[in-house]
């Protein structure tokens, strides 16, 4: 008799294993301490609709797909995901503001202001250069006749990677990248998934997100869903089918003080093969909206939750 395939879902489930029975304890930038392993690889097939969204736990996917929208915006401030009641990016201002200020503003009231007054967003809900603004409008610069600088004509990775998936399809720079070296230090939080790279084989565009450091309990989950929306959607955009998925990790690493959601998610099965429908095409990769997006065989457990490190 033909047996079952394995859940693409164990995957996740044994890396989150063994980096709770076999990683290194370290003092990380947050102080509360993970445990870590370096270098991980997970690979899912994303044909026939297949994605990888997380089933052993309930994972917010609108949010997720709403904080990629967001992203494709170029925008760098808070205050358009608060007025979707996304607050995933919520506690970073917030940490800035109290620090600055020395007003211990609790966060429900920050986030409150944030949303009722555009001037004090403007003031304290930016995140500084972040994901979006390199993805769309990477900075350039260039000398004027005074030998001083100026700034030039941003770069917009995300069309590029369109117009050569559409032109040159066999080319190796179908690359998105985060990384700006220049401008880490202005940055909330320097960008984790950094780098994406695809790749187009038998019509098919394939796809691979390179991850830093990837807070595996609560992060990845949104990471593997948003990363490979992405992919479906430059595919749609580019008309090829959806391939392969490919994410890497370098620090990958479970947070001390998540124990209770991990110990719980680990005695947990995945729970059906979770399928999304793209229902329209926009003209652009920029063209999105949520109600773009369906969802179906999405039967997940209950959520599980755990304080972000900040």
């Amino acid at each position: 008799m033909p047996t079952t395939p394995p859940h693409p879902e164990n995957q996740y489930l044994d890396l989150m294993r063994r980096i709770w029975t076999e990683g290194s304890e370290r003092i990380d930038r947050t102080g509360i301490g993970t445990r870590s392993i370096f270098g991980a690889t997970l690979r899912f097939d994303l044909a026939d609709g297949a994605m990888p969204l997380i089933t052993t736990k309930r994972v917010y996917w609108k949010t997720a797909t709403r904080e990629l929208l967001w992203f494709l915006t170029g925008e760098t401030n808070i205050r358009p995901l608060v007025l979707q009641g996304v607050g995933i990016w919520n506690e970073w201002p917030h940490a800035n503001y109290v620090r600055q200020t020395g007003d211990d503003l609790p966060l429900d009231a920050f986030v409150q202001r944030i949303a009722d007054d555009a001037a004090f967003a403007a003031n304290w809900g930016d995140l500084g250069p972040v994901y979006g603004k390199q993805w769309v409008d990477w900075p350039t610069y260039r000398y004027r006749p005074d030998g001083l600088f100026e700034a030039g004509e941003g770069i917009d990775q995300v069309s590029a990677v369109v117009e050569s998936l559409r032109s040159n399809p066999g080319s190796r720079r179908h690359i998105i990248e985060g990384w700006n070296v220049a401008e880490l230090d202005r940055m909330a939080l320097p960008p984790c998934h950094k780098t994406y790279q695809f790749h187009v084989a038998d019509g098919r565009l394939n796809g691979l997100l390179y991850q830093r450091s990837c807070d595996v309990a609560l992060g990845l989950p949104f990471n593997l869903w948003s990363a490979a929306l992405l992919q479906r959607m430059l595919a749609q955009q580019a008309d090829l089918e959806p391939g392969e998925f490919v994410w890497m990790g370098g620090d990958v690493h479970l947070y001390l003080n998540h124990a209770d959601l991990i110990d719980e998610q680990l005695t947990r099965e995945p729970q059906g093969r979770p399928r999304l429908e793209i229902v329209r095409r926009p003209e652009t990769i920029f063209g999105y909206r949520i109600d773009d997006f369906e969802v179906s065989n999405y039967t997940p457990l209950g959520a599980l939750k755990a304080p972000v490190a900040v």
